[in-house]
């Protein structure tokens, strides 16, 4: 069963930073797709970045493009999303997922096939 924790949320001041983890358990890091989800309130759930885990290919979304960066490391099946010039509008909760495809451009619009309990990231003006 994939699990999936995640840490580093919070509430940050615009211009800010914060970079979330997510450690994944019961599944293997090789030849898929991991990355980052959003959902603000009264919208939909949105792919923000996603990282070939066989590789360093990385996509976002045009929203956090130049702002954001998602990386990974591997030997501890973790994830990381560091993001910085933060935005009252990238308030969301923010998900971990994990994904069977390793279509991960696909997967960043798509979604992926498990997805973590959430982690709040609030960004005030």
């Amino acid at each position: 069963q994939v699990q999936m924790v995640e840490s580093g949320g919070g509430s940050v001041q615009a211009g800010g930073s914060l970079r979330l983890s997510c450690v994944i358990s019961g599944y293997t890091f090789g030849n898929n797709c991991v990355g980052w989800f959003r959902q603000a309130p009264g919208k939909e759930r949105e792919g923000v970045a996603v990282i070939y885990t066989g590789g360093d290919s990385t996509y976002y979304a045009d929203s956090v493009k130049g702002r954001f960066s998602v990386s990974k490391d591997n030997a501890k099946n973790t994830i990381y999303l560091e993001m910085t010039s933060l935005k009252p509008e990238d308030t969301a909760m923010y998900y971990c997922a994990a994904d069977m495809s390793d279509f991960c451009a696909t997967s960043l619009i798509l979604g992926m096939d498990h997805y973590g309990k959430g982690i709040q990231v609030t960004v005030s003006s």
